[in-house]
């Protein structure tokens, strides 16, 4: 006898409902591959507007700036890239470079914190006179002194580097220096507060004047030459329209020198993937202030020699005149003391400490 007992209705659903259960760990793998095998060009992806008040021909440019983007880009595969705005193409003054990028209108600037007169007290002290000897180890006490006495007024900033241009001498188109007493009642162009203390201090009369018209300046005999590190020498053809030059004795400092940075925008850096902020930290601080301090000494080196190959003459003074300039130059460390110490600073602790990391081998 046949039997008339139906299937439970429960039957066909319990299959039906196997058959997603079973696919979903195979989806979530699938989707976790497909994830994994996203492109590197799918990721955070950053352009680096970088901006300097130099033309791109100098070595700063040429051989930090470009070299520093090229080592950023490759360590980031691609996903960091720089866009350059030498010589002031985004607009405004030399001076305004740290608002434009603390303001986001640059992602990275290069520029002398001396700029901006007042601004940046503590760090100065790098620039009082006869301090500086050389780029490498003066910027790695530039960067040893920012660390420890100056990085709350950068505090608005991400700071990659803090460096100097090796030491600022004199360049002279007619008469030639060859004790401090020829220094007087020369008009020179100053690179900043700093170098302009200083010369005065010497007996000379700094003008104030941006590098483009420095040499049209001399050429027409405006003034009769300008403070400047060798470097720019070259690349601003102020060799062209200078013969006389003079140095301090070999392994002695230099009249003055101008602290160098290089300022990232604080809330670009902060929004990169902690991957992105480690390409930038191992590319930034101790690494590129070696990087400029080399490029530095080697283009001081290149630029005396193209000097004397070009006829121009290079006097160096002697310890008697280091004495006497030193002792010139006295009140200027003075009056810098008393004008930070105002500010609330320890303005005698600040210039020692300069001094010794400066002197330290």
């Amino acid at each position: 006898m046949k039997s008339t007992r139906q299937p439970t209705p429960a039957a066909p659903s319990t299959r039906r409902s196997k058959k997603p259960r079973a696919a979903l760990p195979t989806l979530a793998l699938a989707t976790a591959l497909a994830a994994l095998a996203i492109p590197a060009a799918h990721a955070q992806e950053v352009t680096l507007k970088v901006a300097h008040f130099l033309p791109a021909n100098v070595s700063g440019h040429q051989k930090v700036l470009v070299p520093w983007c090229a080592d950023i880009a490759r360590d980031s595969q691609g996903r960091i890239a720089c866009q350059f705005y030498p010589a002031m193409q985004l607009g405004g003054t030399p001076a305004q470079l740290v608002d434009q990028v603390k303001n986001g209108v640059a992602d990275v600037v290069w520029t002398v914190p001396g700029y901006s007169a007042g601004r940046f007290p503590a760090i100065e002290a790098m620039e009082l006179p006869f301090v500086i000897s050389d780029a490498s180890r003066g910027g790695l006490a530039t960067w040893q002194y920012y660390q420890r006495h100056a990085q709350k007024e950068f505090d608005a900033y991400k700071v990659l580097a803090m460096f100097v241009d090796g030491g600022v001498t004199l360049h002279t188109g007619r008469k030639e220096i060859k004790t401090p007493a020829d220094i007087e009642g020369l008009k020179l162009r100053a690179p900043g507060r700093m170098a302009s203390k200083t010369l005065a201090a010497l007996g000379g009369q700094p003008v104030a004047m941006p590098p483009a018209q420095m040499t049209e300046a001399i050429s027409k005999g405006v003034v009769d030459g300008a403070m400047g590190g060798w470097e720019f020498v070259p690349s601003t053809k102020l060799d062209e329209v200078t013969r006389f030059h003079v140095d301090p004795p070999a392994g002695q400092p230099f009249p003055v020198a101008t602290v160098l940075t290089i300022l990232m925008n604080k809330a670009k850096y902060e929004r990169l993937p902690d991957d992105l902020k480690a390409v930038i930290d191992k590319h930034s601080g101790e690494a590129l202030v070696t990087r400029a301090g080399r490029n530095w000494d080697d283009e001081t080196e290149a630029a005396r020699a193209k000097v004397l190959a070009g006829g121009g003459k290079i006097h160096r003074f002697s310890e008697d005149d280091m004495r006497a300039m030193r002792a010139a130059t006295a009140k200027v460390d003075e009056e810098w003391i008393a004008e930070v110490s105002r500010k609330g600073l320890d303005g005698k602790a600040l210039a020692a400490a300069a001094r010794e990391l400066a002197a330290a081998p």
